[in-house]
């Protein structure tokens, strides 16, 4: 019988450790694929492109209740801090990108933005899809949310069901870690993880 106990502990401790193995190696291996494009708030193309700073992506809807403002509003706090040490803009930039590219056209991001008192500074993009090609749009922004584990689903009452990260990636757009969203966000914790890349 105990022979028996220890056969299953050990099968379990090893089906445990394999699950948890996965999704580290998962997460380290997620790219955002380099050549998608989205529309900015401005209406501007924006392009996955390489380049040399780090990016914080935060995944959102506007008529969201709850968790997505509350990002939000922590990473407003969080610019003022990256600010502070002048890297906001030179080391980082921030994208937020809507997964309701119908509803959340340009214009709406832009009053988002403004609700949040965010200047148009070219450093934090709030991307959306196309109006006139809005279906095949849509289809890119769920292949970047779903190259980072971003998960979303509308039952169809337009309030999304979506998973509860935001996520830091290098300039080759490779992942580097993931937070919280919402009241677990840590602000101090992103931070140091930012600054931690930087140096």
């Amino acid at each position: 019988m105990k022979k028996i106990y220890l056969i299953c502990s050990l099968a379990v401790l090893l089906g445990i450790t394999a699950g948890i193995s996965f999704f580290l190696v998962r997460d380290a291996s997620a790219k955002v694929p380099a050549n998608i494009t989205l529309k900015e708030q401005n209406g501007e193309d924006y392009t996955f492109i390489k380049d040399d700073k780090l990016k914080l992506v935060e995944f959102i809807y506007t008529h969201c209740p709850d968790i997505c403002p509350t990002t939000t509003q922590k990473m407003v706090q969080l610019k003022a801090d990256l600010e502070k040490n002048n890297v906001f803009g030179k080391e980082i930039e921030f994208l937020t990108i809507t997964i309701d590219p119908y509803r959340d056209t340009p214009e709406v991001l832009q009053n988002y933005m403004n609700a949040f008192k965010i200047t148009n500074n070219d450093h934090w993009m709030f991307l959306t899809g196309d109006q006139e090609t809005i279906k095949a749009d849509q289809v890119k922004i769920r292949e970047v949310a779903e190259s980072l584990q971003f998960q979303y689903k509308d039952p169809g009452n337009g309030q999304f069901v979506h998973t509860s990260f935001t996520y830091l990636i290098d300039g080759n757009n490779q992942f580097i870690a993931k937070f919280p969203m919402g009241e677990d966000f840590n602000k101090q914790e992103v931070y140091e993880e930012i600054m931690d890349e930087i140096k």
